[in-house]
């Protein structure tokens, strides 16, 4: 997929607030706060500022779209796991987020960032966990690919992956990417293209 044009479209602080009108597919992106996920969207879309990164976990806490080459929209949604807020926003955060991925229509597909990094984490297994019980289409994004050794890379991954399959008979797509190195874009993009396709047959 050849992206021409990527726009900022509209901000949301509640999922009602979503383009209602819009029969374009959507693509959302969500992970732990400070996954990387703002550095990924700008470098699928090719934009260096579209999203707004920061050193500061937990700064999205709007669902923000992009429309791309005017067919489909890029959600930003609001990291999880932020323990450092308050009980109260936790609560409002958690709201957000479950009601966009189970009420709006037009998602697509949800693509969940893991931190390469790090071995599994109990609470993107329990995320993913989650979506599977909602049956929600999602694809695994993994972040930060090039700050690993190929070696803790493919541990990682693998680690992962396994940790899935003590529950899932199939695994769900996944992607490792590099926001720095560019690495991922093409597979992403190509994925979203072929549902695209798909959706258009």
């Amino acid at each position: 997929m050849i992206i021409k044009t990527a726009d900022f479209f509209i901000s949301s602080g509640r999922a009602d607030q979503c383009p209602a009108d819009s029969t374009r597919p959507e693509y959302a992106f969500i992970g732990r706060s400070n996954v990387g996920k703002s550095s990924l969207i700008n470098m699928l879309t090719g934009r260096k500022g579209l999203a707004m990164t920061s050193s500061t976990p937990g700064k999205t806490l709007l669902i923000n779209h992009f429309l791309i080459n005017d067919e489909w929209f890029l959600v930003d949604l609001p990291g999880y796991g932020y323990a450092k807020r308050g009980k109260k926003a936790m609560e409002k955060l958690r709201n957000l987020i479950e009601y966009y991925v189970l009420e709006r229509q037009q998602l697509t597909c949800l693509f969940v960032l893991i931190d390469s990094r790090l071995p599994p984490q109990t609470i993107d297994l329990e995320f993913i966990e989650w979506l599977g019980e909602e049956g929600i289409p999602f694809g695994i994004i993994f972040t930060k690919a090039d700050k690993n050794k190929r070696n803790e890379l493919k541990k990682n991954v693998d680690g992962f992956l396994n940790a899935l399959r003590a529950h899932w008979d199939e695994l769900p797509p996944h992607f490792v990417t590099s926001s720095e190195k560019g690495t991922g874009r093409n597979e992403v993009l190509d994925y979203i293209e072929q549902i695209n396709h798909d959706l258009d047959q």
